[in-house]
């Protein structure tokens, strides 16, 4: 079994019992506490009881970067549209994620009220590792990212009719919004429905998009 990655973990104020988890990956360069403070931020209602666990990545030589070591998920290979990845790294990234999966159905959470996010880099592993993975998940946001293994990913059955969300920024610099809408028009040939959102915004989060995703997450662990 593929060990734990190191990661932050916060949890919903809430008299229950946590029945809920979200495993949220980081982007490039950063790690998990990149995303930790959005808990609050979520305004999440009292009534939904919910984990929340940020992964670091480990930190590996970056090609795009001259090969400086920095947290990744993956190597990227080049910046240009094809966005060419190690998708062995991004395969072994998706397995770590399953890792916490597993992790949380044995602290009593059920698979299906597990949904995992991920920005930039971690969008692109969360796709994977969600339509891979052996057991129903609650669904999948990817946030200003792409989705490198579409043509490669292998789908599981208990994963077919996945609620998906896709957020990008209009103005996104570093992951261009036509890469996000290409992941759209990619999980439609897959079979699935997801549903798209763009924002005014770079390479970043904005309050409307924060706002959108905690109805979404209250939608999806309703």
């Amino acid at each position: 079994m593929t060990a734990l990655l190191p990661a932050i973990v916060r949890e919903t104020p809430s008299d229950k019992p946590v029945d809920a988890a979200v495993i949220w990956l980081h982007g490039l360069g950063a790690d998990g506490n990149d995303f930790a403070p959005i808990v609050p931020e979520l305004r999440l209602p009292s009534a939904m009881s919910v984990r929340f666990i940020f992964p670091h990545a480990p930190s590996i030589p970056v090609t795009l970067n001259s090969g400086y070591v920095m947290p990744a998920w993956y190597d990227i290979l080049n910046a240009d549209v094809s966005r060419r990845v190690d998708e062995l790294q991004l395969r072994r990234s998706a397995a770590a994620v399953h890792a916490f999966v597993k992790q949380q159905q044995d602290l009593g959470i059920d698979s299906r009220r597990i949904v995992l996010a991920g920005f930039s880099q971690g969008g692109a592993v969360v796709l994977e590792a969600g339509l891979s993975c052996p057991v129903a998940l609650g669904g999948i946001l990817s946030l200003s990212s792409y989705f490198p293994t579409a043509d490669s990913v292998t789908v599981s059955d208990a994963n077919r009719s996945l609620p998906i969300r896709i957020c990008h920024g209009t103005q996104d610099p570093v992951v261009s919004e036509s890469l996000g809408l290409q992941s759209v028009e990619a999980l439609k040939k897959l079979g699935y429905q997801p549903v798209y959102s763009n924002y005014p915004m770079p390479h970043s989060v904005c309050p409307a998009e924060i706002r959108d995703i905690s109805q979404w997450f209250q939608h999806v662990l309703a």
